[in-house]
């Protein structure tokens, strides 16, 4: 049986998981009909959202992002909080399965009643992010939660695309986990606001305080991304509840000094209208193949790049100027 807009908003605004989870399924449906409700929905919640602290957490696998994410989360309900996790599961490049594993390995968040965890495939979305997790976020933010923590499967871009939607971007590191690397790349070390390097015990504590050094002198010669924010360094251990009070004041710190900036709402704009550029671009292209002529152009131009007849861009170019009827410079 369908559900109306009305019923929905009724059920998110109320606190009704059961509400919230078919709302963010529309959400994620490809079906012509649910995504005409589903931009209806999210116009309608739109005056209800914006409210909650949007948190970006990338590690590398094994870096204990769930671990960290069921302790914070636990912590923050402690302190009179609503927390929403939006876990993003890998999804087959074959198959499109996930494995949404999430739910069993945060078993004491999820029995919180102010905890909502939503696992969602990324359905081969490039970075690790699924394609609607910004508006699932919007969803979570009308039903009143005031913490979105977006965890990504920590692979290729995925760094790029949370730092797109979340106000403060944790970086969650571990110590000989074939990461250092990484640590100190400077694409990465130009995005993140904290670094928690987790999994802290007694045996690996001075190799830990010398990775914190590296990190530092690694910040040290970078441009400041946010004016009189100087990334920390923070060090501790999710599971044993660790430096995780540390984190969440840091946070507070960090969205402060922004609001005081004025930085907080420019960034949120700026975030809303890549949101719109990226659904723009989505939808051109789906136009183009539902149109049959448009569909072979698309298809003809394509095999000219993949049979080394053109370069791309040459190709894409041919292509929008045929779609537009007018020459782009």
């Amino acid at each position: 049986m369908k559900i109306s807009n009305e019923e929905l908003i009724k059920g998110i605004r109320s606190g009704n998981k059961r509400m919230l989870g078919k709302a963010i399924t529309l959400v994620e449906s490809r079906n012509a009909e649910h995504r005409l409700q589903a931009e209806d929905l999210l116009k309608r919640i739109m005056p209800y959202t914006g409210k909650s602290v949007r948190i970006g957490i990338t590690g590398v696998p094994g870096a204990g992002k769930s671990t960290f994410i069921e302790s914070f989360g636990k912590l923050l309900i402690q302190k009179g909080k609503k927390v929403a996790v939006l876990a993003i599961d890998p999804s087959s490049s074959l198959n499109k399965g996930s494995i949404l594993g999430d739910k069993t390995r945060m078993e004491e968040l999820t029995k919180e009643e102010n905890a909502f965890i939503r696992p969602s495939p990324s359905s081969g979305f490039l970075g690790g992010i699924a394609n609607t997790t910004f508006e699932t976020m919007l969803i979570c933010e009308a039903a009143g939660y005031d913490h979105i923590l977006i965890e990504t499967v920590g692979v290729g871009q995925s760094e790029v695309l949370v730092a797109d939607i979340s106000d403060v971007f944790l970086f969650l590191k571990i110590i000989g986990g074939g990461d250092e690397l990484q640590g100190i790349k400077r694409g990465v070390m130009e995005m993140v606001d904290i670094i928690f390097i987790n999994k802290v015990n007694p045996e690996n504590k001075n190799k830990a305080k010398s990775t914190k050094q590296e990190l530092l002198r690694a910040l040290y010669f970078l441009h400041e991304k946010e004016k009189n924010w100087k990334v920390p360094v923070l060090l501790g251990s999710a599971l044993q509840n660790e430096g995780i009070d540390l984190v969440n004041e840091k946070i507070s710190e960090f969205i402060e000094l922004k609001k005081q900036s004025g930085r907080f709402e420019e960034i949120r704009k700026h975030q809303a209208e890549k949101r719109f550029e990226y659904w723009v671009q989505h939808y051109i292209i789906q136009a183009t193949t539902q149109e049959n002529t448009m569909q072979n152009s698309l298809v003809n131009h394509k095999k000219n790049v993949s049979e080394l007849r053109a370069n791309p861009s040459s190709e894409a170019k041919l292509f929008v100027e045929k779609l537009l009827g007018k020459s782009i410079s």
